[in-house]
């Protein structure tokens, strides 16, 4: 199989590689520290029971991707979203509100996030190139460990958290937007 570059398929108008790169440097940044800031917030709430320690295994591995992600926008030197002010904010808001809900409404919380972030990343993958396999390499890591939080969160009720499929949908929803507007802001 021929090497495959990076955003090879794009059209006129479409980034280029290297600005379909720094976006996705960016809103991976973004998300990896939004996510950790939904697991603060959850652990400011469910820290002391039972569900702390899985809360703080998963944020431990955010962290590991947020550092890794903060390593990549001084190497290649990639603005930051300006948005993480807001993330900052938002995120622990999400992850506290949850979990004030009771664990279940947490992990459904877990749960959407990861499901909206397993289908981001995929795409990602699929679109960088032989060029850039240590990023998609980290990617495709980080998916993995993504889907092993949803996982947890499936075993951990979030099914039966009140009105998953409306909470669920919701939390989809906004990861999309600020998946979008991270991207480019």
């Amino acid at each position: 199989m021929p090497n495959r570059e990076t955003a090879e398929r794009r059209l006129p108008g479409d980034p280029t590689p290297r600005e379909y790169v720094a976006r996705t440097i960016r809103v991976d940044h973004a998300g990896e520290y939004g996510a950790r800031r939904i697991y603060e917030g959850q652990l400011a709430v469910l820290g002391r029971t039972k569900y702390g320690p899985i809360l703080e295994h998963m944020k431990a591995q955010e962290q590991v991707h947020l550092d890794t992600f903060a390593g990549l926008i001084a190497k290649r030197r990639v603005r930051p979203t300006a948005l993480l002010p807001v993330w900052h904010v938002a995120g622990f808001a999400l992850g506290a509100a949850t979990a004030l809900l009771g664990h279940r409404a947490a992990m459904a919380c877990t749960v959407a996030v990861e499901e909206a972030i397993d289908e981001h990343y995929r795409a990602q993958a699929e679109t960088l190139g032989d060029d850039e396999a240590p990023l998609r390499a980290d990617i495709e890591r980080f998916r993995a460990e993504e889907l092993e939080h949803r996982d947890i969160g499936l075993e951990h009720e979030a099914e039966q958290a009140p009105a998953y499929r409306l909470l669920s949908a919701a939390i989809k929803a906004g990861c999309k937007v600020a998946i979008k507007v991270s991207e480019r802001v």
